[in-house]
């Protein structure tokens, strides 16, 4: 099941393994971005934290996690590859994947059909 933020991160649950990455919205409005700084493995957020940086040619932008938990894996393919975050944002481009602590904290964020009308009157 995939779950959005208010500020366009989504998340990805598979079990007690959540992968998080922004929403095409989110790519399209950043412009061409050219680097990206993911959380180390390892490291507990806590749902809100600041988990990763994306910089793009027009700004840079905090990337807050959409749950808690602890990172497992980061993508090491964006520090090589920044912009498959603008081509495959909701796929490939992923920034890292988190072991959830608190399942219950996805009920507050939007499925895909309540993000696609909070992105409509945007």
């Amino acid at each position: 099941m995939r779950y959005f933020t208010e500020d366009h991160e989504w998340i990805d649950v598979d079990g007690e393994v959540g992968t998080v990455g922004i929403s095409d919205y989110a790519q399209g409005q950043l412009g061409d971005i050219v680097f990206v700084e993911v959380p180390d493995e390892g490291k507990a957020l806590a749902k809100g934290d600041e988990a990763a940086v994306v910089e793009s040619v027009k700004a840079a932008s905090d990337i807050y996690s959409p749950a808690s938990g602890e990172v497992i894996e980061a993508n090491g393919a964006l520090a090589d590859d920044s912009s498959l975050v603008n081509t495959d944002p909701e796929g490939e481009g992923w920034f890292y994947r988190i072991t959830l602590t608190d399942p219950d904290e996805l009920e507050s964020l939007m499925d895909e059909a309540a993000y696609a009308s909070f992105v409509a009157k945007l």
